[in-house]
């Protein structure tokens, strides 16, 4: 028996992982307390993706389990032991805004949360890939501060610049910037999932995604923004765009093809490997070539207003430099074009919007 562990099972990432593992012949074992529901409100709640989970896979197991509890998580790894060959940390609190407000409670989640699984990890089943969900957060705002260019619809980095053609690689500093408490706990994180790599020996990874997206995310408004975008022009709720004139530029990488890049590091894992994940220039755009998008998949208009003053820590122009994964792994390609995603975030949201759509 073969079992992967996924946390955050329920989630965007998560549960399109716990699929693609089931469908590859494998038993999964999820971990989702719902804790994006204390987050951001019931709306958020992945209580609905998980019941399809169960309902339709008798391979997955569900734990409703809080990563912060550490002898809750040694009980689960304990129980399967050696039989553990991957583990998908996808458990987060991933908003910056709402870190804010609890810093405790996201530094518990994000830094001892995963601190917890590492543990378990190397106690049960050390051999097993590591694979964690970081965020170019851990880069703080150092991107800001590259020559950037504004043109109509969008922030643009001077074309001269070595970043230009494919985007930021891994050799940008994650020091001396703002990160906001958010990115300083995924960047703890991060560099536990290293340092566990390196110290210990187990074949771990970083995967530093950019905007995380597709038909499965139950979007809110301090986390999701494309899917919370098209589920406000078809619902005609209001939208805020904050700060950069809506001009901020962003990569969409779509789940299936980010769950495709963890399970390809799986089948060949290395040790403390970090990679820049994203939409790269295969998939991105502007805030406002977002909203334009919407609206034409949608035939709606977005109800929208625009505040002055960006988020903390909030990037101007993040596109990702993904060869780094490619180089190790050359069969890896990108499916979901920017186009590709509007269409399947709008037609799997429609249903649960409860919204008929003419």
């Amino acid at each position: 028996m073969s079992v992967a562990i996924i946390t955050g099972s329920g989630g965007l990432i998560g549960s399109e992982a716990a699929q693609f593992a089931i469908e590859k012949g494998m038993d999964v074992v999820g971990i989702d307390n719902d804790m994006r529901a204390y987050f951001f409100g019931d709306a958020a709640s992945t209580k609905w993706r998980i019941a399809e989970l169960k309902r339709n896979n008798s391979r997955y197991t569900h734990e409703f389990a809080d990563i912060r509890n550490q002898t809750k998580i040694d009980h689960i790894f304990e129980r399967y032991g050696t039989d553990i060959t991957v583990i998908i940390h996808a458990a987060a609190q991933p908003s910056h805004d709402w870190a804010a407000k609890e810093p405790i409670t996201d530094y518990s989640i994000n830094a001892l949360g995963t601190l917890n699984l590492l543990e378990a990890t190397r106690k049960f089943c050390p051999n097993a890939a590591f694979i964690y969900l970081s965020t170019n957060k851990v880069y703080g705002d150092t991107p800001n501060h590259l020559p950037l260019i504004e043109c109509d619809t969008r922030w643009e980095i001077d074309d001269a610049h070595p970043f230009y053609t494919n985007g930021i690689d891994e050799s940008m500093s994650i020091d001396q910037s703002t990160h906001s408490i958010f990115g300083a706990s995924k960047a703890s994180a991060d560099l536990l999932v290293q340092e566990y790599g390196r110290y210990f020996g187990i074949p771990t990874a970083c995967f530093r995604g950019g905007c995380l997206t597709g038909g499965g995310h139950s979007g809110a408004e301090l986390h999701g923004f494309l899917s919370y975008l098209m589920k406000c022009t078809v619902t005609g709720k209001p939208y805020t765009v904050f700060g950069y004139k809506g001009k901020q530029v962003r990569d969409n990488i779509h789940s299936h093809d980010l769950v495709n890049a963890l399970w390809t590091f799986s089948q060949a894992p290395r040790v403390a490997k970090v990679y820049n994940i994203g939409g790269s220039r295969f998939s991105n755009c502007s805030m406002l070539e977002a909203i334009d998008g919407c609206e034409r998949v949608s035939g709606r208009r977005l109800n929208w207003s625009y505040a002055e003053e960006n988020r903390i820590g909030d990037h101007i122009w993040w596109i990702s430099d993904i060869r780094a994964f490619q180089d190790d792994y050359p069969d890896y390609r990108l499916r979901y074009g920017i186009e590709d995603i509007y269409q399947d975030i709008f037609e799997a949201g429609i249903s649960r919007w409860a919204i008929n759509v003419d």
